[in-house]
């Protein structure tokens, strides 16, 4: 069943709900929605429910509530992936497929080893798009949430944010110390996976002063294995790992 995110005020006080927009065309010249047809709106906070389409405008489409839904498909762990801004479309992918996995928010950013060259003009259109794909693999997977795409940081300010975090991660193909499923397993047992901060690197991956930074910074470096990642890859295998491990998707 197709799933729409709107806006708080878009939930009317009368027991209806106000389709507008993007979403509304989507409805109406995408799907070829029409009276009585069913979709499931959410606020994307504390408000979702199973609604009846009765109005179909230009621009707008309004339908009535027939029943208030649980908000129960949201991991406990709240993982923030923090990518390294990549080549090409490959954020986009990131993005997309991390919401579908069940990121909590995603955070670019510029390391040594980052080849895109930042352009603060186009910041705020890129955000605007990446934002867009969240919304829209976030209705395709059923979140409850959209997971939201901050601006820029830099790897400075990135690991000043680390400190608000259970547990910080940094993937690094050479290390060699604690495996990481093991960190897992024992991050859970101390019950220190709420918040969790992801860091994945470049193409080129993290510098051996990245590494130390983010370790001095209270960061765990890990290995994703023998067989070296592309840089969305690694994202996407990370995610799904702490999510297994927590339980989300069907371990112990």
């Amino acid at each position: 069943m197709q799933r729409y995110f709107l806006k708080k005020e878009q939930f009317t006080h009368n027991n209806t709900v106000r389709i507008t927009g993007d979403d509304a065309h989507h409805l109406v010249k995408v799907m070829r929605a029409r009276a009585g047809d069913k979709v499931i709106c959410s606020d994307g906070e504390s408000r979702e429910a199973l609604v009846e389409l009765q109005e179909i405008e230009t621009g707008q489409v309004t339908a009535s509530i027939i029943e208030e839904l649980a908000m129960d498909a949201e991991p406990e762990v709240k993982v923030w992936v923090a990518q390294s801004l990549p080549k090409g479309d490959k954020m986009e992918i990131v993005i997309q497929k991390c919401t579908e996995i069940g990121a909590h928010r995603f955070i670019p950013f510029e390391s040594e080893r980052t080849v895109v060259q930042y352009d603060a003009k186009k910041e705020a259109k890129r955000l605007e798009r990446w934002n867009k794909i969240a919304k829209e693999a976030a209705e395709q997977a059923h979140r409850n949430r959209v997971p939201e795409v901050e601006p820029m940081r830099s790897w400075k300010s990135l690991l000043q944010l680390s400190a608000d975090f259970d547990l910080t991660m940094i993937c690094y193909e050479k290390e060699q110390g604690l495996q990481f499923r093991a960190l897992l397993q024992q991050a859970v047992q101390q019950d220190q996976m709420k918040k969790v901060l992801l860091l994945i690197g470049p193409e080129g991956g993290f510098t051996e002063n990245e590494v130390e930074q983010a370790e001095a910074a209270g960061a765990r470096a890990i290995s994703l294995g023998r067989r070296i990642l592309r840089t969305e890859t690694a994202a996407m295998t990370a995610l799904t790992c702490i999510l297994y491990e927590t339980g989300e998707m069907g371990g112990n």
